[in-house]
């Protein structure tokens, strides 16, 4: 009995086309490809490798052997004029096809992401639809699929490291067009998939901690009314807020910092996620009914009991769909080897190295110390979010929140003074109008995010938090950020040369870019002038993030090898896995400098539930940021710069890095600018 594949194999593998190891079946027919060599001369390795591809993804269902070679000999177009036709065919479709299609999905996710009204199940099964899940598994049935696969070349990352330098941007869009087919996925699997990461999304998304019901010790409350934190990132940036107020940021930071660590070991009682009616002490865990009422906010039901291992349910969920996917990825047949060695585009083993450069740099110790005489006090845990190195001059968190609140009312008075913003980043009058008139701003249900279009009819949407009294500065901060990603979104699609090769290399670089928008907040807001002081005290700022994130990019990684080494664990044994892969971390590269052994808050990123492997994005972003802003100089300077380097496409990201900046992907221009740095500023 014929198996799946050899029917299609059988042509090519009889006459000769190497091939994984099957047999050929008694039926081949060895004069395919001599046809095919005698139909289209001097074609020979692109037949032979347009065969393979295709062979390796027919199957049974496809046809027989007699079918597939009637496909190879009306669907194979010689290097020419068939070929340009053929790829600008595709060029076109896809980006409208793709296009449409997140269109789709923006509109599927609309109720479930934005600050518009309250969310009943029917929009939580709206979002975990996914519209394009069929889409490839349809292509490959009515054969588009094929024609991509006979006649574009997939090509794995040890191809485009060392061959890439040297290939022409239509080289590298073909690449780009035939790895969308580099995997035959059934829709089922891709549904399942975008089910599970909807619903850690929707958890994460609704995660609060309603703040003036933490309590201390003695009963007091530590945080004004109102005040809803999202976790992790609301609750890390409040921590960081409370360095410009030393008077009392202490006791704030402990406070949250055992938050944190609830949440990450699911000690944390279910009554106080996202509920003010109820007062909490996060550190003897006690819970009580609110004594006072948070003005107009109104209390859920109060569970009972811890929240039950939903953080890590959630994400083996999105593990269990991502091992279905597996057997149909045989290029990468993990999300680990998809992460690096197909999105990211640097292998694993590079990217460790450089986390490991940083952390285990001796710059660490001596800006440890560095930071602890500024603070006057030895160092605790939730020091790796200082952030005083930042200038912010005399204005504590609470100004800056007046100040921002009083311009930005609303999302709307944000979108209104996008122009401005962008103009003082050195962008024209005339660029900067048409930039803010590109970007949709929506008010967000959680942090803040940007969506970005695929098509260039298409605009951008930028996402940002706006409490009822007005934007706060955290939500600036946020939404500056994803202004950077607004900007490269629109440069990367509207004016690369193939839309194939629309974005950057990889989500580092689009990060790496908004980093350069974030780190000029407060000059936009007016509150900070460029000097060597402030530039010296920049790179030590950088450098503590990174430091800081390199770990939890480690935690993040470690996790998900541990989920492949025990597929079978439940929620309970992956939350002790991660505590522990958290804990080893910490003790290696923090506890010597930070003073406490077995922290768990470098597990506490709420990308490690719903944005899975996304995390060492952040550190490498942080590396190629220095770089790029490195060469941007000032921030009357980015405009132009940011421009150039944003129009050169998905390349390899090495490539990118040298277009841009003239040297490869790294940490050593940071760790060089932190060493002078620490000559420089005094505590």
């Amino acid at each position: 009995m014929k198996t799946p594949f050899r029917l299609a194999l059988a042509a090519c593998l009889a006459a000769g086309v190497s091939l994984p190891s099957w047999s050929a079946p008694s039926d081949a027919s060895p004069a395919l490809l001599d046809a095919l060599r005698a139909d289209h001369p001097g074609q020979d390795a692109r037949l032979e490798r347009g065969l393979r591809q295709a062979a390796a993804f027919w199957r049974a269902e496809d046809g027989d052997a007699e079918a597939f070679a009637a496909f190879v000999r009306a669907n194979f177009a010689p290097e020419g004029p068939a070929l340009d036709a053929l790829f600008e065919r595709f060029e076109r479709v896809f980006e409208q096809v793709d296009g449409h299609m997140a269109q789709m999905g923006l509109e599927l996710r609309r109720q479930a992401d934005l600050d518009i009204g309250p969310v009943i199940p029917l929009d939580e099964a709206f979002a975990a639809y996914e519209p394009s899940a069929h889409l490839n598994d349809d292509f490959f049935k009515n054969k588009i699929a094929f024609t991509v696969l006979l006649n574009f070349p997939l090509t794995t990352l040890a191809e485009r490291l060392q061959h890439g330098g040297g290939w022409s941007r239509r080289r590298w869009a073909e690449a780009r067009l035939a790895a969308r087919f580099g995997k035959r996925v059934p829709a089922e699997v891709r549904q399942a998939e975008a089910a599970a990461v909807s619903e850690a999304e929707v958890y994460i998304a609704g995660y609060n901690i309603w703040m003036h019901h933490v309590l201390d010790g003695a009963g007091d409350r530590l945080f004004p009314p109102k005040l809803r934190l999202l976790s992790h990132w609301n609750l890390r940036d409040e921590i960081k807020a409370a360095y410009s107020e030393p008077g009392t940021a202490l006791p704030k930071q402990r406070a949250i910092a055992a938050v944190l660590g609830r949440i990450v070991d699911q000690t944390i009682p279910a009554a106080v996620v996202d509920n003010p009616g109820v007062d909490w002490d996060p550190v003897s865990n006690e819970v009580r009914p609110a004594a006072v009422i948070d003005g107009d906010a109104k209390a859920g039901p109060a569970p009972s009991g811890r929240e039950p291992d939903t953080r890590y349910e959630r994400l083996l969920g999105i593990f269990r769909s991502e091992t279905k996917l597996d057997p149909y990825s045989p290029a990468a047949p993990t999300l680990i080897a998809r992460r690096f060695d197909e999105n990211r585009e640097i292998p694993e083993a590079r990217v460790q190295a450089m986390l490991e450069a940083v952390l285990s740099s001796p710059l660490v110790a001596k800006t440890a110390r560095l930071i602890g005489a500024r603070l006057g006090r030895p160092l605790e845990p939730f020091d790796i979010w200082y952030n005083g190195f930042r200038d912010r001059g005399s204005s504590t968190e609470a100004q800056l929140d007046e100040l921002v609140a009083k311009r930005y009312p609303s999302a709307e008075a944000f979108k209104n003074d996008m122009p401005n913003l962008l103009a003082q980043m050195g962008f024209s009058p005339e660029r900067a109008r048409m930039l803010a008139d590109n970007i949709v701003v929506d008010p967000a249900r959680g942090s803040g995010h940007a969506w970005g279009p695929s098509m260039r009819s298409e605009k951008p949407h930028l996402r940002t938090r706006v409490e009822a009294g007005g934007m706060n500065y955290k939500g600036f901060n946020i939404a500056v950020h994803e202004m950077g990603h607004n900007v490269e979104q629109t440069f990367s699609l509207n004016q690369v040369d193939h839309t194939l090769l629309g974005g950057v290399p990889n989500t580092a670089f689009t990060e790496a870019l908004a980093f350069v928008f974030q780190g000029h907040d407060l000059e936009l807001l007016g509150l900070s002038r460029p000097d060597a002081k402030s530039a010296a005290l920049k790179a030590l700022n950088d450098f503590w993030a990174t430091y800081e994130i390199a770990g939890v990019a480690l935690v993040d990684m470690g996790v998900w090898h541990w989920m492949y080494a025990h597929p079978a664990a439940t929620p309970a044994q992956l939350r002790e896995a991660t505590l522990a892969i958290a804990k080893d971390v910490w003790n290696r590269y923090y506890a010597p400098v930070l003073g406490k052994r077995d922290s768990t808050l470098l597990a506490v990123y709420s990308h490690m539930i719903n944005s899975v492997l996304y995390l060492p994005d952040y550190p490498i972003g942080h590396m190629i940021a220095f770089q790029v802003e490195e060469k941007m100089g000032d921030i009357k300077k980015i405009g132009p710069e940011f421009e150039r380097m944003a129009t050169f496409g998905s390349l390899a990201p090495d490539l990118w890095m040298k277009n841009a900046t003239g040297a490869p992907v790294g940490p050593e221009a940071l760790l060089a600018a932190a060493k002078k740095a620490l000559g420089e500023v005094k505590p």
